[in-house]
């Protein structure tokens, strides 16, 4: 559930919570939200169940196609090729990316853009100005 949180971002909620609650209210707090998830799970799982119970072999039926969904949600052009083409093993990609240069490789500055300068621009067109015809071009 809290996957994306790391240690720091949890030190930080935790002293914003001492802050705001103090020392004498934050164990009572803590326990409230431990046991609130907990009865939340625990409502969770039994629904499922109640679920399975209720709809028995139709509850598998079910299930099937929502769990295709959510593993083509999670396919990417990379993923697919690494698990259709090359059984999982993604080291072929890996090396082939340290094969190919990079935009600072290329450019040699860490902003991606070229070290030669820009051409000016000329002044923005006024409303209702038509752009120049450049006929070399069309």
């Amino acid at each position: 559930m809290f996957s994306n949180i790391g240690w720091s971002e949890m030190m930080i909620l935790l002293v914003a919570a001492l802050v705001i609650l103090g020392p004498e209210r934050l164990p009572g707090a803590v326990r409230w939200t431990t046991n609130s998830l907990r009865q939340l799970r625990d409502y969770a799982s039994g629904a499922t169940a109640q679920l399975k119970e209720e709809l028995g072999p139709d509850f598998e039926d079910l299930r099937k196609p929502l769990a295709d969904l959510n593993e083509l949600r999670g396919m990417t052009p990379r993923s697919m090729v690494t698990k259709h083409l090359l059984n999982g093993d993604d080291s072929v990609l890996r090396s082939l990316e340290k094969a190919v240069p990079t935009k600072d490789d290329l450019y040699g500055t860490s902003s991606g853009m070229p070290d030669y300068p820009m051409p000016k621009l000329e002044k923005p067109l006024e409303r209702n100005e038509r752009p120049p015809i450049d006929f070399d071009a069309t």
